[in-house]
């Protein structure tokens, strides 16, 4: 079945002579999946071959390093600054032809971004002119043992360019173009952005040379089209060759803006490219800003900036950023985009094309905007994905289908562990009980889609495919031994989820402090009898009245009504700094509460992705959110909360509610309890520990190969 929902990104298009069968393409990333000598292996291959599987019309494969290893930006990067380096590259464009895609490589130097070539090897970084001093550090929001690799790191040495090192650094593009075409790619793409070499000299905030390759526009662009010339004279006229630039710099004053782009766009036109990338950037000491530019957190960031060139030009531009289907077919409609370059929802689903194509729009796998991909980056480890387990294991060989001889499972817990588990030992073909003890799916993360709302989006998504998979799920269930015999299950899979307990804190027991568990029971119509010692009359009907009616189970409509009524204080007090404190406040302080956080760990945001973390914070501290971390000695009194701040002095802040929101632990009972009595149990999700969407969705598929391949 095909699609006419989306007829602008889904038909034909061309960049140059090179013809796509659609209008989306893979956008670059550094996804830290080749092999550590800078070589192709086949953990990259596999990447890129699934996205070519899933329709992509066009794969650019990100950060491909033309000075490797200097200029290199991330650990497992790949290079093509060596003949030796072709073999592999011409592997992975076999594979990806072999699938129908095109796919280009993006040519790149890291310049005064390549923190990870100093760090690794003690290369200095490679730039026009002493840079501005940082305005912030952006290590401030980083876990206590996030910043321990960091120690002994000494601060890296700047390279000011000569001009025999300007030559030198032309001249290694030029060779990198040679040797992707030798290897087969289809087209080249010139990163030109994100602060990296060619941009540095670009932009006139770090640009202060005073010689030809400074100054005026035309020498600030200097290098930027010698290169594009050199690539010219390797390739010829007739090879695709597209640049990415800045459409601006943002919190840099002085720095890249859209009237800049959009000469800068004419004149690289000018120079004979055959496409421009629109991306944008940041002061990369802002914590905040890390997904304010080119992995912006805003939807369509970048595409007015887009629409704007796009005028300014008679070339294909390609728009990039948080751009939703509706808005990419749209924009690609009114000749505001000629392609747009998907990165996170691609990473969330490779088949996002073909699934758009087969008019399949709702069994696409969301992304939910969590940075777990790139802040693993940050963190010198492979890209990951929290709903997509599969991510980066490409390369390793699914479980067989079940044939003839399905087993049949019984998933205790109806979370996304339990459900993502089910629907993907349904799709193998083995027969699937699904029991959970309430009477709906979906768990904690139905509160977690409630105080942040792009987690529905993998919640529905969840309970659609458990729908139609077919599976047999039995709400308001106790999984008990005797129903497993009765079932006569072959395996068991707990996703029971953590316990929540209230840790013991002084004044813990007084009627106005709620645990995690309490307000989420009390958000989402659910009840208990600690809840209705606590809440009054008023409060315990409205939450039967929501659950009768089944208002309180849209949580579309419970986030609305919440910022009219909330059986809550006006000042409120949470306890507890990590990630469901810390969405907890954000959800309440957009409904007008007084809120402050405080932790006892140094630094707040444990469970949150670094970016995540970053944006979260600072916009907690913007909206006036007290934040305090290192505190010791609290004490929870009628309407405030006492502590020890990390100074040791004695503090109160407002509490007419307070929240705990830490206790949680894994909880392994029941699935000890169940191989007592004999059943073969795989315990995943945050009953082996709090993992939050990752770990529930990476244990459920490392259960589901297990019972799929055991005997």
């Amino acid at each position: 079945m095909s699609s006419n929902l989306f007829p602008h990104l889904l038909s034909p298009g061309r960049i140059g002579p090179m013809e796509l069968k659609n209008r989306i393409a893979v956008t670059a990333m550094g996804v830290s999946l080749s092999e550590d000598d800078g070589t192709v292996g086949e953990r990259l291959i596999a990447y890129h071959e699934e996205q070519a599987k899933g329709g992509a019309a066009l794969i650019i494969s990100g950060v491909t390093g033309v000075a490797w290893p200097v200029g290199a930006v991330a650990m497992q990067q790949t290079a093509i600054s060596d003949d030796k380096f072709i073999p592999g590259l011409k592997a992975m464009t076999d594979r990806v032809h072999a699938h129908g895609a095109k796919i280009a490589a993006q040519l790149h130097h890291g310049g005064f971004v390549a923190a990870y070539s100093h760090a690794r090897w003690g290369h200095p970084l490679w730039g026009p002119a002493v840079p501005p001093p940082p305005k912030g550090n952006f290590t401030d929001y980083f876990l206590m043992e996030e910043l321990a690799p960091l120690a002994g790191m000494k601060a890296p040495q700047l390279k000011i360019l000569e001009k025999e090192d300007i030559a030198i650094a032309v001249q290694q593009f030029g060779d990198a173009a040679r040797r992707a075409k030798q290897a087969g790619f289809d087209g080249i793409e010139i990163h030109a952005g994100h602060g990296y070499l060619l941009s540095s000299f670009t932009s006139p905030y770090t640009n202060s040379r005073t010689d030809e390759y400074g100054g005026s526009r035309e020498n600030r662009l200097r290098l930027t089209l010698e290169v594009i010339a050199a690539i010219r004279a390797e390739v010829g006229a007739d090879y695709p060759v597209w640049i990415k630039i800045d459409s601006r710099e943002v919190g840099k004053p002085g720095g890249i803006t859209i009237e800049d782009a959009i000469a800068n766009a004419k004149m690289v036109e000018a120079a004979g490219v055959d496409a421009i990338t629109i991306t944008s950037y940041h002061d990369t000491s802002n914590g905040k800003l890390h997904s304010e530019s080119n992995i912006p957190h805003l939807e369509n960031w970048n595409l007015p900036a887009t629409a704007e060139i796009r005028k300014a030009v008679k070339i294909p531009v390609i728009g990039s950023g948080r751009i939703e289907v509706d808005s990419a077919d749209n924009a690609i409609g009114k000749g505001e985009a000629d392609f747009i370059a998907m990165g996170r929802k691609l990473l969330a689903d490779p088949h996002l094309p073909r699934k758009l194509t087969e008019g399949q729009t709702e069994k696409v796998r969301p992304c939910v905007y969590c940075y777990t991909c790139v802040s693993a980056i940050y963190m010198g480890e492979p890209a990951r994905c929290a709903v997509n387990a599969g991510l980066g294991f490409e390369f390793e060989s699914e479980p067989l289908p079940a044939g003839a001889s399905p087993k049949h499972v019984a998933v205790i817990g109806g979370g996304p562990g339990g459900m993502e588990s089910a629907r993907r030992l349904a799709a193998l073909g083995h027969k699937v009980t699904l029991l959970e003890k309430s009477d709906r799916l979906g768990g904690t993360l139905r509160f977690a889609s409630l105080a942040y709302e792009p987690n529905e989006r993998i919640l529905e998504w969840l309970r659609r495919e458990v729908k139609e998979a077919g599976i047999d799920v039995r709400l308001s269930t106790v999984a008990t031994p005797d129903l497993l015999r009765s079932l006569k299950v072959d395996a068991v899979i707990v996703a029971t989820g953590a316990t929540r307990g209230m840790p013991p804190i002084a004044g813990g027991d007084q009627d106005h402090v709620y645990s995690g568990d309490d307000m989420r029971r009390m958000m989402l119509g659910e009840s208990s009898d600690e809840l209705k010692r606590k809440t009054g009359l008023f409060t315990r009907i409205a939450t039967k009245v929501g659950a009768a009616t089944g208002a309180t189970a849209n949580l579309a409509l419970v986030r609305k009504a919440t910022h009219a009524w909330m059986p809550l204080a006006d000042t409120i007090t949470i306890i507890g700094g990590e990630l469901v404190g810390l969405e907890l406040a954000e959800f309440l302080s957009e409904r007008g509460r007084t809120v402050n956080v405080i932790e006892e760990a140094p630094r707040l945001g444990k469970g949150l992705t670094l970016v995540r973390r970053m944006r979260l914070l600072a916009e907690l501290a913007e909206h006036g959110v007290g934040l305090h971390g290192g505190v010791t000695e609290i004490e929870i009194g009628k309407d405030s909360v006492t502590f020890t701040d990390k100074a040791g002095a004695r503090q109160t802040v407002p509490g007419g509610n307070v929240i705990v929101a830490k206790g949680a632990e894994g909880d392994l009972s029941l699935a000890d309890a169940m191989r007592a009595e004999g059943f073969a149990v795989h315990a995943i999700g945050d009953a082996t520990g709090v993992g939050y969407i990752e770990g529930a969705m990476r244990g459920a598929r490392n259960a589901v190969r297990a019972v799929a391949q055991a005997a």
